[in-house]
C-alpha cells in the first residue's frame, strides 16, 4: 500500500520538491530556454522564502505559484521583445550606413586621383574658407604645426584655433562631400 504524502501549507521544502518540476514545465513552454525557465521558478521559489508568512494564511497555493510563474514569463519575454527591437533598429541603422558609404564608394571618380586634380579640389575647398579659419588650416595641416604653436604666434587664445579647424573641418567636409573618400585618406590622422 502507498501511502501518499501530505503537503502542509506551512513546508517549504514540501512545496518545493511537489511544485518545481510542474512550475519549470510550465514556464519552459513559454521561455523557451530551461535555464530561463530554472531561473523564473527559482525567483518565485526565493520570493515565497521572503514571504514565507503567507504560508500561513489559507490561500490556494497553485494558483498563487503559476501565477507568479505566469508573471514572470510575461516580464521576461515582454523584456526579450524590447531587446530584440533594440537590435533590429541599430542593425537597420548600421545596414543603412553601410548602403551609404558603398554608394560613396561606387559613385567614387578613380580617374579624378590624379595628383593636380587632388591638388586642385583641395586647394578650391581651402580657398572657400574665410580668411582666419583658411589662415590657421594652412598652419596646422599644411605647415604641419601644433595647435598651441600656432595660438602664439597669431596671439589668439588656443580655444580660438580649436573652434577655427572644426569650422574649416566642416565646411571642408560640405565642400568635398562628392570626394569623400578622398577626404578620408587625406585627412584621417
Amino acid at each position: 500500500m502507498i501511502v501518499e504524502k501530505k503537503i502542509s501549507p506551512y513546508n517549504f521544502e514540501d512545496i518545493y520538491v511537489s511544485y518545481f518540476s510542474r512550475m519549470k514545465y510550465f514556464a519552459l513552454e513559454y521561455v523557451l530556454s530551461e535555464e530561463d525557465a530554472e531561473n523564473i521558478v527559482q525567483d518565485v521559489f526565493t520570493e515565497l522564502w521572503e514571504k514565507k508568512e503567507i504560508l500561513t494564511y489559507n490561500i490556494n497555493l497553485v494558483a498563487f505559484l503559476f501565477t507568479s510563474i505566469k508573471n514572470k514569463c510575461i516580464d521576461l519575454l515582454r523584456h526579450r521583445v524590447v531587446v530584440q527591437e533594440a537590435v533590429s533598429v541599430m542593425q537597420e541603422e548600421y545596414q543603412a550606413t553601410l548602403r551609404v558609404k558603398l554608394a560613396s564608394l561606387e559613385l567614387f571618380d578613380q580617374s579624378m586621383l590624379l595628383e593636380q586634380d587632388i591638388e586642385r579640389i583641395i586647394t578650391e575647398a581651402i580657398d572657400s574658407l574665410p580668411e582666419k579659419c583658411r589662415e590657421i588650416f594652412i598652419k596646422s595641416k599644411i605647415e604641419g604645426k601644433k595647435q598651441k604653436e600656432i595660438a602664439e604666434e597669431l596671439n589668439i587664445s588656443l580655444k580660438t584655433v580649436e573652434n577655427q579647424m572644426n569650422i574649416a573641418y566642416k565646411k571642408i567636409r560640405v565642400e568635398l562631400k562628392d570626394y569623400l573618400p578622398l577626404l578620408i585618406f587625406l585627412f584621417a590622422n
